[in-house]
Order: structure tokens, then sequence, then C-alpha cells
């Protein structure tokens, strides 16, 4: 696996979340985040989050659904606000975050004091900047996926090889041969393959699939 696949990404449970409130001149800003891997995903929690404050006066919003400052995959929105003072500045907190793959939802509760054009940027900015500086990370990985199929007498053997490279065993089938459905991280594929082939003498199949990140 190259470098630049591995860069942080949020670490949260699939649905998961990460919110943070400041009071801004009685304004309540809310920013949610969460992991979009892609635009569909990033627009589907957008979505639940202006569902769940469907009171609120603005839910604006950013996604970068890529790589840390990648800006292939990208969107903003001011929801209402005066243009350019919410969703491009979020924007740019996040493609200067270091983080990728990231959707941000900033939730304001107007409190009757008008912010100004300077001051709803650095609202929405600033409460980007910091749900991402709390938001807990980890590096993305790549797995590839295998269906594998061999004698059931080395298994304990395959395991063990499986395990030492890293993999995980999704799903298992001993009615014939010894058959697993694996996945193995992208950068110990080759030695694994190596390793299955060694062991069994060339007679495993190994067959592979797509990549899975994580």
């Amino acid at each position: 696996m190259t470098d630049e696949s591995r860069y942080p990404v949020p670490d949260l449970p699939p649905g998961g979340r990460f919110q943070i409130e400041e009071t801004i001149r009685r304004s309540r800003f809310i920013a949610t985040a969460a992991r979009a891997s892609t635009p569909e995903e990033a627009k589907a929690f957008i979505d639940e989050i202006r569902a769940e404050h469907s009171q609120a006066t603005h839910n604006c919003w950013a996604y970068a659904a890529g790589a840390p400052g990648d800006t292939a995959r990208v969107g903003a929105s001011d929801d209402g606000e005066p243009k350019g003072t919410a969703g491009r500045p979020m924007l740019t907190a996040i493609l200067h975050g270091g983080v990728g793959e990231t959707v941000v939802v900033v939730t304001r509760y107007f409190g009757g004091i008008l912010l100004g054009t300077g001051g709803l940027v650095r609202a929405y900015q600033g409460t980007t900047k910091a749900v991402l500086e709390a938001l807990p990370t980890k590096p993305r990985e790549v797995f590839v996926r295998y269906v594998a199929s061999l004698d059931p007498t080395i298994s304990a053997n395959f395991e063990h090889v499986l395990r030492e490279a890293g993999g995980k065993v999704l799903s298992t089938d001993f009615r014939f041969d010894a058959a697993y459905e694996i996945l193995v991280p992208e950068d110990a594929a080759v030695r694994f393959e190596s390793l299955v082939h060694s062991i069994s003498g060339g007679e495993a199949l190994l067959d592979r699939q797509e990549e899975f990140a994580s």
C-alpha cells in the first residue's frame, strides 16, 4: 500500500458521528462530523442532520470525500446564510485539516444578534476547525478480498499465515474443501500469496477480488 493511500480518516463506527457545540454571541453552533468515502455518503449524512435539526435557522455543510486536500469530490452549502460566509470557509477548513473522507454540518440556532459577514466566516470556519481538531482519527487501510479454497489438512497453517499478514476471516465453509472469504492488507498481499502457495505446494486456490478500504 502506498503512503498516499494511508491517510488519516475519522475513527468512528459505521453510522457514527462526532460533535461539538459552541455559543457565539447567543447563537448555538453545533458542528457534527462523520466519515464520508463518497459524495453519496456525505449527502445522506447531511440529510440526516438536517432532518434532526429541522427547526434550526441554518444547517450549513461541507465535505471532501477523498484524501486530505483533494478537491476532486467536494461540496459545500451556505444554506441561506450570506453567500460565501459558511460553506466555503467550512470546506477550506476541511481541505486544510489533514483528515480525509470527512463531512461536517454546522447547525446554527440564531440567538438574536447579527454577526456580520466576517463574524459568520469566523464562526463557521472556527467550529469546523474545532470539530476536526477533536475528531478521533485512524490511518486509512486498504484490504484485498480473497476467496480461498484449500485442503482442510493445511487450514491451521493457512489461518496462521493469515493472522501473521494482519488479515481477517469473513466467512468459512468446510462442507467440501476448506473455503474461506478473507481480507488481507494490500501491503501484505503479495507475501501472503507467496506463503499460501508455499504451504499448499501450489495446490491452494486464491481468487483475488476487489479492494476494500477501511
